[in-house]
């Protein structure tokens, strides 16, 4: 009903438009004086029609592209498979197509929502629930899916797709703080990796964690691309990871393929905004 109501609100207006314009040529021709009249052939009342014709054509033109854009429009998600529906299929069918889909086990999709909407204040909009939208967050990294493949599978409109992407992002990124850290912040416990094995033990028994850099590849656009590409032969980037068993203590994301690892480390030891985790004194990372 507010789309009628604006469709006839532009009408009038490009009517008026119209009215005036055609108004001010009449006016124009009118004011001629009787010395000019002479001069005033039947050619100059043809050009005056052209005008005329043309400046009709061209309101009846705009009237009739905002109708058919905006009033008259042809839906374009109109599948029955909605994302909804989607989402609750996969959570209800076989285990196995959640871990395809969503790259995790149903538990941990279902308790990775429960966390960022009761930790982290991820909210579901409207029309869409939190796990609907952790789902599109999960394709988009998962499998690389672009916003085109996204709003088709899941039948929303592409803006939708991209703003909510953004909310989930923030919220995990404010759920990453809790969880990438040292479980230990103080260090006070000596890693088991190190105890238990004759062949570190006591060596480094002031050895707090193991720092390593891994590269990852990534999609990224052909004017920036170079950068990006090193070793490997397709553009990654050069993530620095720390810890014994199998856990992220510290990420440095965001460093081009062909970044060294020293410097990558120099950077992330030296920048304050990064909050490296620093081993007290005597303590050191391998």
């Amino acid at each position: 009903m507010y789309l009628h109501y604006m469709f006839i609100y532009h009408l009038f207006y490009l009517l008026q438009m119209f009215y005036f314009l055609h108004n001010m040529f009449s006016t124009g021709m009118g004011s001629i004086d009787n010395s000019s009249e002479e001069n005033y052939s039947s050619e100059d009342e043809i050009v005056d029609d052209d005008n005329y014709n043309i400046l009709l054509t061209a309101t009846i033109g705009m009237v009739t592209e905002y109708y058919t854009k905006y009033i008259e429009k042809e839906p374009c998600r109109t599948s029955y498979q909605t994302g909804y529906k989607f989402v609750s299929e996969i959570l209800h069918g076989n285990p196995y197509r959640c871990q395809q889909q969503f790259r995790m086990e149903k538990h941990v999709f279902i308790n990775l929502c429960m966390e960022l909407k009761i930790k982290y204040g991820l909210k579901a909009s409207r029309y869409i629930p939190v796990e609907e939208l952790v789902s599109m967050f999960l394709m988009i990294l998962g499998h690389g899916f672009g916003n085109r493949m996204v709003r088709e599978r899941f039948q929303h409109s592409g803006e939708t797709v991209s703003r909510y992407f953004t909310h989930v992002l923030n919220a995990v990124l404010r759920m990453s703080k809790d969880i990438i850290s040292p479980l230990d912040k103080e260090f006070k416990n000596i890693p088991s990796k190190i105890r238990n094995d004759h062949r570190w033990w006591p060596y480094f028994k002031d050895c707090i964690g193991a720092i390593d850099g891994t590269h990852i590849p990534v999609k990224i656009s052909p004017s920036k691309q170079v950068p990006y590409i090193g070793r490997k032969g397709i553009p990654t980037q050069n993530v620095m990871a720390c810890d014994f068993d199998m856990r992220f203590t510290f990420v440095c994301a965001g460093w081009e393929g062909t970044a060294h690892d020293t410097r990558i480390f120099l950077d992330a030891i030296h920048s304050k905004e990064l909050q490296f985790p620093h081993p007290p004194r005597g303590m050191h990372f391998n």
